[in-house]
């Protein structure tokens, strides 16, 4: 069953405000100019489309594919993106593990608080091809929660993990439990780090991929 966020959509800024105060809007931003010099990018679950207006900006010259499933966020999305820019984003309301993603159709691809609603499984899956719709030289931006290798950070990390989860599932149906390795899936696909921020004590990181 895919997962439904469009209970949240209207309230999901205030939510994440409310949790995180501007860390998570710290960690969404951190290498978003990673991306500044893409023709064309692919951007999964962006969500409310808080990404999508400042890419915009960032990538002036950029044709943006907008994939989510929820067609509440898409719907405010689009309300964010100004009259001279609705001709270069195409907006599609999917599940991204079944929608179609053409082999080295984009040099740019964001993933923004996005790959942790997967099972490991799942994750594995669609970043592999993801992966493959990315041309040779191109740029990944991840951004997403993590689990800090050792020390008190670590334990803490479960915790607040584990009630977001209880959350979500609740409210919205994802799938998982816990979260995916998905910097550790994402370099499987052949993909290597080229820049990482961290927040929150490692709970939260920004990563910058480059194939």
């Amino acid at each position: 069953m895919t997962a439904n966020f469009d209970s949240l959509a209207r309230w999901y800024h205030t939510l994440e405000l409310s949790t995180f105060g501007v860390k998570l809007e710290s960690a969404r931003f951190a290498h978003i100019k990673a991306l500044s010099d893409c023709r064309d990018i692919l951007l999964l679950g962006d969500g409310d489309g808080r990404f999508l207006k400042r890419l915009l900006k960032i990538a002036p010259t950029a044709r943006i594919r907008s994939i989510d499933a929820s067609a509440e966020m898409l719907r405010l999305a689009a309300s964010r993106v100004a009259p001279a820019d609705q001709s270069r984003v195409t907006f599609e309301c999917a599940d991204a593990l079944t929608a179609e993603l053409p082999t080295f159709a984009y040099d740019g691809v964001a993933t923004i608080f996005f790959l942790d609603c997967f099972t490991a499984g799942e994750a594995a899956g669609l970043i592999g091809r993801v992966a493959n719709a990315l041309r040779p030289g191109g740029t990944w931006v991840f951004a997403d929660f993590a689990i800090p290798a050792a020390g008190p950070q670590r334990v803490a990390a479960h915790a607040v993990t584990a009630l977001l989860y209880a959350f979500f599932r609740w409210r919205t149906g994802i799938s998982a439990r816990r979260l995916p390795d998905s910097e550790g899936l994402i370099a499987k696909a052949g993909l290597t780090a080229s820049a990482s921020t961290n927040f929150v004590f490692g709970l939260l990181r920004s990563v910058v991929f480059r194939r």
